[in-house]
């Protein structure tokens, strides 16, 4: 696709008078021509403006960032993640929400893989894009506003969560992923399992609102070694049916989300507290 000046500047929350600055300075202009003429900005020169706007907002000199912003950044490779520091993940976070609020995705997507890339999915998870959502959704709870800007964020964090490669060797189902019926918000179990594709396990994810019916009939015909079954309010936390879903299968079976707290739970039902402990859950009774 090629795109107008006007409409790069919108993309970038730039000023078109910047736009032009930045092409007559430091030849970061449009690289395409209609056949009347008018210059058009492809893709890939979107991207360099895009490093541009990040550049200079950390306080890079514009000549210098322009430079860098030439330059395509590499991700480190696997088994070179370090845990964010808290520096980095409130920089990350600000470029996140600032993309979001623009309704700038392929920005958000590419904040986003980076992230998972050289951190790891829990650490970005925990760090930046939880954070990160909550703040989105305070907002519209605030104003009654930006729907489609939480829309759009998560979106956005799920593409990037599913670029993480699973594996395709035969093996024991380490997990079942499943939201409680009725629960919508499943993009946790998303994390979860790209969280799970990078230790090498397989997962398998039912998604939204999975009967209660649904629930135990896939377990026990898939035998998942953890089965987690995620809830954001009590009143859908209710709906699960643990003690079934326990006897009608040999997993493990584990509860997270907000719903579960304050509910007293079978004493054979697991609740790991953060992203990381239910990783660990899964590890534990895999391996």
């Amino acid at each position: 696709m090629t795109y107008t000046p006007r409409a790069v500047a919108g993309m970038l929350g730039i000023a078109p008078t910047t736009l032009r600055t930045w092409d007559q300075r430091y030849g970061l202009g449009p690289s395409a021509r209609t056949d009347g003429g008018h210059r058009r900005y492809e893709d890939a020169d979107v991207e360099v403006l895009r490093r541009m706007v990040v550049l200079t907002s950390q306080g890079v000199a514009a000549a210098a960032a322009a430079v860098l912003a030439r330059q395509r950044p590499v991700a480190p490779p696997a088994g070179t993640r370090t845990p964010i520091c808290a520096e980095d993940a409130a920089m990350a976070q600000h470029h996140f929400l600032d993309a979001a609020k623009r309704l700038d995705e392929p920005a958000m997507s590419d904040v986003a893989s980076k992230l998972l890339n050289g951190h790891g999915v829990v650490s970005a998870w925990e760090s930046v894009f939880v954070p990160a959502m909550v703040a989105l959704g305070e907002l519209v709870a605030d104003t009654g506003q930006g729907v489609e800007v939480e829309h759009l964020a998560s979106a956005s964090v799920l593409h990037a969560l599913r670029g993480i490669p699973r594996t395709t060797e035969p093996g024991v189902l380490a997990a079942l992923l499943s939201c409680a019926p009725d629960e919508q918000h499943w993009l946790p179990l998303e994390a979860l399992g790209a969280a799970l594709s990078e230790e090498g396990c397989m997962w398998g994810n039912l998604g939204a609102r999975v009967p209660a019916p649904a629930l135990c009939d896939a377990a026990e015909r898939l035998r998942p070694s953890v089965v987690l079954v995620w809830a954001h309010s009590p009143d859908l936390a209710l709906q699960v049916p643990l003690a079934e879903l326990g006897s009608r299968s040999d997993a493990l079976v584990a509860v997270a989300g907000a719903g579960w707290h304050g509910l007293q739970l079978p004493s054979f039902v697991r609740r790991p507290a953060s992203l990381n402990d239910a990783v660990q859950l899964v590890l534990d009774r895999v391996r």
